[in-house]
């Protein structure tokens, strides 16, 4: 038996009218879509993980994740360009840190949420 399949055709319409007019906007979908396009990698969560914990300059984010200065700059601008992140200038150092408070929470529930599950697994 497939579950994906429904055995008999009847539509809801109610359910599916109040679905439609809730759904997401294409531009809004796309920019959620960037949102987590942008945190899916690897080296640029270790970054937002390093900018929770505190504001950081380039050079100390490269030493942090031992990587070059240029490849944590390329990591940090398609954190900028998604608004995640945000700078502030002191002197000639550029200092990085998470957008707001909402971008705390996300990566906070994310780690709530996959540590939850984790443990639930291993009972």
């Amino acid at each position: 038996m497939n579950h994906y399949v429904c055995e008999t055709v009847y539509v809801h319409e109610d359910t599916i009218k109040e679905v439609q007019e809730e759904i997401l906007n294409e531009p809004l979908n796309d920019k959620i879509s960037r949102f987590f396009k942008a945190i899916s990698d690897p080296t640029r969560m270790k970054i937002l993980y390093a900018l929770k914990r505190h504001e950081l300059c380039v050079c100390d984010i490269s030493v942090i994740l031992d990587m070059t200065q240029s490849a944590i700059s390329h990591q940090l601008k398609t954190l900028r360009d998604v608004d995640l992140v945000r700078t502030r200038r002191d002197g000639k150092t550029i200092f990085y840190r998470l957008a707001d408070d909402h971008v705390h929470l996300i990566f906070d529930q994310a780690i709530k949420h996959l540590k939850e599950n984790h443990d639930e697994k291993n009972l």
